[in-house]
């Protein structure tokens, strides 16, 4: 039987949510920026290990810098989340650790994992290792990814529903 777990992914606009989901769950990327609205839900299984299989039901919010009174409803239920932010723009990781204490706040103290993505930018990235010292603090890991290319993408899922 495959237990299914509820993750929200947390982070300010054009960070590249959606566009990780997008390659997590279809393995594709498109150049395009969508924004989205409210919310967008998709699901993947992903195997854990030979006894285990999860399904993941991805919330992906809406980018913001703090929680809208309808993001505040979605994170209800959550089990974990993974929190984005932008290599290239620094007041991203300070908006995504800020809407992790938010839903912390709410839902409990959930595992989260946090993705530093534009990799493949990473020669005009304004974080550094120093930077992500207080995130380190508050996730459990903390990858470099990048949607374009999927580096670290599909680890970071499996790492947050083994966390679960």
């Amino acid at each position: 039987m495959t237990e299914a777990r509820k993750i929200c992914l947390l982070g300010d606009f054009a960070v590249g949510k959606t566009s990780l989901v997008r390659r997590f769950v279809d393995n594709t990327f498109g150049e395009r920026y969508l924004t989205t609205v409210g919310v967008k839900i998709d699901t993947k299984e992903v195997v854990l290990s030979e006894l285990r299989r999860m399904k993941l039901v991805i919330w992906d919010l809406a980018g913001a810098s703090t929680l809208s009174t309808p993001a505040r409803a979605y994170v209800q239920g959550s089990h974990g989340f993974l929190v984005i932010c932008d290599g290239t723009r620094k007041t991203t990781l300070e908006s995504a650790l800020g809407l992790l204490d938010s839903a912390r706040a709410m839902t409990g103290m959930k595992p989260a994992i946090l993705l530093v993505n534009k990799q493949d930018l990473s020669e005009s990235w304004e974080i550094d290792q120093d930077s992500l010292e207080g995130a380190r603090k508050k996730c459990s890991a903390v990858y470099s990814s990048s949607a374009k290319t999927g580096a670290n993408v599909e680890r970071a899922f499996s790492a947050i529903g083994a966390l679960l």
